[in-house]
């Protein structure tokens, strides 16, 4: 334990599976293209990268438009002019300037303007997915502020599960850095393989497993993914941002497949047979519907305090629409997402870098 908290503390700043994102323009939900300026009720701050990045910008920007959309309320996003926590300010006040009641952003770069912006505008709501209570550093929560984070575990689950039973038997798990998220979507996904294993019979069932040490897309990943691939790995789960890319490089150069994360990455990557997701949209809808009917104040529901969400309130999971499996069926989905809702399937989230999922019926490789 003493060892992954250290590696929390160092790489906890480092970390985001969230997109990045770029400019100090205000978008309305209604007119693309509007400037700062125009009457906003709620408002999205981008993290340093586009509202089309396919991934955490455009999903929760998704659900903010469709939110505002729903109740008649006027939507803007607003870029930051560049990675910094006085750019990020500066479009908070920009969003407050033009009206905004509540303003929702997205990944941990935000916890130190968070904490500034609540207590400097104590009126206004804020929305923080994928920000931990820790991601505030020596602040907390304000009553103005909900942290949502994410129950990765399950989607973890749900994939490796799938991945086994479609007849996957050679898997790989690719993780950027150790912390937190990146570990619960990992150990999820051992749990998952484990447990199709034993209900299909599976004997020969293999998951190779390392974190790069980084999000970046890198040679050195690419080659290692190259390693795992022509040795015969089917499909990787490539869990971390930019990661992802050198293991698709790798996945083509190969014949392999690829497990995406965070958001469906089906239309990004064609090597990617289904994803392991966090419902951004729907977790801004569950958010601010809260705090509108509420009079635009979060109850005690969301309220100063960090909530994880999960299969119960529809906010992780596989997109079956577009995933590429043979075998694995929608209904079988349901039937082992109802069990984890109802609890009759609980998954276990409590393990540290070090202390690894128990398996019988499935061989996990940690490699150094």
């Amino acid at each position: 334990m003493k060892k992954f908290l250290a590696m929390v503390l160092t790489a906890a700043m480092a970390f985001s599976l969230v997109a990045c994102g770029g400019s100090s323009n205000a978008s309305s939900a209604a007119s693309e293209g509007s400037t700062s300026g125009s009457k906003t009720d709620v408002a999205f701050v981008t993290d340093v990268g586009n509202i089309d990045d396919q991934s955490f910008n455009q999903y929760t920007w998704q659900g903010v438009k469709d939110f505002c959309a729903a109740n008649n309320l006027n939507a803007n996003y607003y870029r930051p002019t560049e990675d910094s926590d006085s750019a990020r300010l500066e479009q908070m006040d920009n969003a407050v300037n033009d009206g905004a009641k509540a303003i929702v952003v997205a990944g941990y770069l935000f916890g130190s303007s968070i904490a500034e912006a609540q207590t400097k505008y104590p009126d206004v709501q804020f929305l923080a997915l994928d920000v931990s209570a820790f991601d505030l550093g020596d602040s907390t929560a304000a009553a103005n502020t909900a942290l949502i984070t994410y129950r990765e575990e399950q989607a973890g689950y749900l994939a490796g599960y799938a991945a086994v039973y479609d007849g996957y038997k050679k898997l790989g798990f690719l993780g950027g850095m150790a912390v937190p998220a990146v570990i619960r979507y990992g150990y999820g996904f051992v749990q998952g393989a484990e447990a199709a294993a034993k209900e299909t019979g599976a004997t020969d069932v293999s998951i190779n497993y390392w974190y790069s040490g980084d999000f970046k897309a890198t040679d050195e990943v690419k080659t290692k993914m190259d390693s795992w691939y022509s040795a015969g790995t089917e499909v990787v789960f490539a869990c971390g941002g930019p990661v992802c890319q050198s293991c698709d490089a790798a996945a083509q150069a190969n014949g392999g497949k690829m497990i995406g994360v965070d958001v469906d990455q089906s239309g990004q990557f064609d090597t990617v047979v289904t994803s392991a997701m966090k419902a951004l949209a729907n977790s801004v809808n569950l958010a601010l519907t809260d705090s509108m009917n509420n009079g635009w104040k979060f109850t005690e529901a969301y309220a100063g305090k960090e909530t994880v969400l999960g299969a119960a309130e529809d906010c992780v999971g596989l997109p079956m629409e577009t995933s590429k499996f043979t075998k694995f069926t929608k209904e079988q989905y349901d039937t082992l997402y109802k069990s984890i809702v109802d609890g009759s399937l609980v998954i276990d989230a409590s393990f540290d870098v070090d202390v690894h999922p128990e398996v019988s019926a499935i061989t996990v490789d940690y490699q150094g």
